[in-house]
């Protein structure tokens, strides 16, 4: 990319009609380069069925390439007009609290055949309408896209069709899946039951990643579409987000990115952070990190982050462009706030642009025309940054599937994004940067440090890849949890780590939830006298001969076994580190 993208979501169908050429204005003033437009105005789009409306996208289209302004257009399927749900309604999505109420966005069931007809009607005549102008860069598909813990009718059909390839014998699935526990067992597909109430987490967890599988279906299905139209110089992105906790917190339980990035030219996210005081850059690290992992060796697009935001986030003098120049540092090529103007109505109202409701200039304004001249100066040295790390932290859906099924104590959540936001946060308050991987390969060898949080359902392939990986001389901090259960989520009948005892060193049979539990250090390297506190976990881990002891256990009962271990395997070495340190 030869620039630095600046840009902003633009609803020109939202706003008053007089706003369009001084809002260009003010866009110019700012150093915008770039606008998103019309993933979120199906209704507008198409008033009734088979009658189009592209009055607001024409106009815009045409203002901003008079005023040297980009567009990228989204594919507007995530919010489904009244009139599809009246006539369809079972295109609404079902879950476990039944089906869903009109109202909402991204209510829709992505794997219903009569959504996806009118889909793709409504893609193709945008797409036929708009694909030659000369403004459009680039096309966005859908937003935010999920399965939306849809377990209709369709997605459970596809799930049983699934498992009949995979599983000619049903004998074997009831093997894997240990079925014959309160007489789960299966012994004709006719009486496959519903999945959503099941206790099995191996059927559970496998109709999770079957939900996953179909959002990536759905997205090469739209960017199939969208690239028989698109010119060859325009781009196909989407905007990933993460599991959402009041901000963006960790990794995503309902999309496998890694999969479903496979159907883009350029990688896209939206990453949202706490501001003011709380801000401390961590989700602009993390989510940076992950999305730079899926296309290896490209620049991202932060498609959306907040301007203004919710009244909390209002950000203090300077945060603006610190968190801009934060997202270019990571790898990013474009940062697009959400959004231009403040909205007037609905349920983002007090979610604000860059303009607040009186279309006023304001000081997060005056700020964000800073960065636009920065950007257009800098942009020489920025646009194709990369970032070169030699530190990889592995993530798993499937482990996080498996690890929040089996909550410790009266731990609630997504623990495993818990467990994930521990190790992340901690090499980046030390300042190390690092790669957010999904798997172990031959190029994982670049890494000097392997880090292996929660790992808890894993093939054996993918442990016998780490322990190559030590075997080679890399450098692993294997985390608890790990190793524990096959892909199946059926437990290791060997001794604790499983596979990854080769490498580690240690066995445990034996674990607990701490309490009144810290630990002590027991080499001179590690001083951990005013931050030892165990808590949510802790394994009892038994070091074999010529493992290290780093830490241990200080309690009356369990002061014996070692906490933290080092162990040497081929020319690498490996920690395991079995307990959960309560944050400072």
């Amino acid at each position: 990319m030869s620039h630095l993208f600046y840009g902003v979501a633009y609803y020109d169908e939202y706003m008053p009609e007089d706003r369009l050429a001084k809002d260009i204005a003010l866009m110019r003033e700012t150093g915008i380069n770039v606008v998103r437009i019309a993933e979120s105005t199906w209704s507008t789009l198409e008033p009734e069925e088979g009658q189009y409306n592209f009055y607001h996208i024409d106009r815009v289209l045409e203002a901003m390439h008079e005023a040297g302004i980009a567009v990228i257009v989204g594919t507007p399927t995530y919010a489904v007009p009244a009139w599809l749900a009246a006539k369809h309604p079972d295109i609404l999505v079902t879950t476990v609290a039944g089906q869903q109420k009109y109202g909402p966005r991204q209510i829709m069931d992505i794997v219903n055949p009569t959504f996806r007809r009118y889909a793709e009607k409504i893609i193709r005549t945008l797409m036929a309408h708009v694909q030659h102008h000369p403004a459009i860069i680039g096309w966005q598909l859908d937003n935010e896209t999920k399965h939306y813990d849809n377990i209709g009718r369709y997605m459970q059909e596809g799930f049983v069709r699934s498992l009949q390839e995979k599983y000619p014998d049903l004998r074997q699935l009831n093997r894997d899946f240990g079925l014959d526990y309160w007489s789960n067992r299966i012994d004709r597909w006719q009486d496959f039951p519903p999945v959503e109430n099941t206790i099995n987490a191996s059927l559970a967890c496998a109709f999770s990643r079957y939900q996953r599988q179909q959002v990536t279906e759905y997205l090469a299905w739209q960017a199939a579409i969208v690239r028989e139209y698109a010119q060859p110089h325009q781009f196909v992105t989407h905007n990933f987000d993460f599991e959402w906790r009041g901000y963006s917190y960790g990794v995503q339980p309902r999309v496998d990115h890694f999969a479903a990035a496979q159907a883009l030219d350029i990688a896209g996210v939206d990453i949202y952070h706490p501001s003011q005081a709380h801000l401390t850059g961590r989700e602009i690290a993390f989510g940076g990190a992950i999305t730079r992992s899926l296309k290896p060796g490209q620049n991202y697009f932060v498609l959306e982050t907040q301007a203004q935001g919710f009244a909390q986030w209002t950000p203090f003098p300077g945060q603006l462009r610190l968190q801009a120049f934060s997202h270019i540092a990571s790898g990013a090529a474009m940062v697009s706030y959400w959004h231009w103007h403040s909205i007037h109505n609905a349920f983002e109202t007090y979610w604000k642009g860059l303009l607040s409701h009186d279309f006023s200039r304001n000081p997060t304004w005056q700020e964000a025309t800073t960065i636009g001249a920065d950007f257009a100066r800098l942009s020489p040295q920025l646009a194709e940054l990369k970032a070169e790390n030699d530190v990889a932290l592995l993530i798993s859906n499937e482990a996080m599937d498996a690890l929040n099924h089996f909550l410790p104590g009266d731990a609630r959540g997504n623990i495993y994004n818990d467990i994930f936001r521990r190790f992340h946060d901690a090499l980046y308050d030390h300042n190390i940067s690092l790669d957010i991987i999904h798997d172990v390969n031959e190029e994982t060898s670049r890494y000097r440090v392997l880090i292996v949080p929660g790992l808890y359902a894993a093939d054996e392939g993918l442990l016998t890849r780490i322990n190559d990986y030590i075997a080679r001389g890399g450098r692993a901090l294997i985390g608890f949890k790990s190793g524990f259960s096959d892909e199946n989520v059926k437990v290791r009948s060997s001794a604790q780590p499983g596979v990854l005892r080769q490498s580690c060193g240690v066995s445990y049979s034996q674990f607990t939830l701490p309490e009144e539990t810290t630990v002590s250090s027991c080499c001179a390297e590690i001083d951990c006298r005013n931050d030892n506190q165990a808590e949510l976990w802790m394994e009892l881990l038994t070091p074999d001969d010529g493992t290290r002891t780093l830490l241990r256990y200080q309690h009356p009962a369990w002061g014996e076994y070692a906490a933290a271990t080092e162990a040497d395997y081929g020319q690498g070495r490996a920690c395991t580190l079995a307990f959960c340190r309560r944050r400072a």
